[in-house]
């Protein structure tokens, strides 16, 4: 299954490996869950990843980049036309968009239902339990 990560859904991962974003950041390392992205999103991954305020250790913070992007799916996606109240989320709807992605996020008002099409949007607790329905 294909998903999108929201740059929160890495940052809680790495402030807590006890919450729903580490679950699914867990599914993603296995292989459960396929990561698909662009540059742009890596590109804001090591941007937000690497602030001083969140102390997260540089050697892990690379070695989970660079597994989400050997291991992941690189994507070209489309433009859309959408408009988002942050325009810098556009390129994790593009993305979900162009793969049938589901875009996991721990700010889903970011991603209004008007404004998202058919792309399919979660919380990493609803993400979470759907995945259990779905493999037990």
């Amino acid at each position: 299954m294909n998903v999108v990560l929201d740059t929160n859904i890495l940052v809680s991962a790495l402030i807590s490996s006890f919450g729903n974003p580490a679950r699914i950041l867990d599914l993603v390392l296995l292989g459960d869950l396929r990561h698909v992205y662009d540059d742009r999103i890596l590109a804001e991954y090591r941007e937000v990843l690497v602030r001083p305020r969140f102390g997260f250790d540089a050697d892990n913070v690379a070695d989970i980049l660079y597994f989400l992007e050997i291991e992941g799916v690189a994507v070209t996606a489309p433009p859309l036309p959408n408009i988002l109240p942050d325009r810098d989320d556009l390129p994790f709807l593009e993305v979900a968009a162009a793969m049938g992605a589901t875009l996991i996020t721990g700010n889903a008002k970011h991603f209004p239902a008007e404004q998202v099409g058919q792309v399919h949007i979660q919380t990493p607790a609803d993400f979470l339990a759907w995945w259990r329905q779905r493999t037990s």
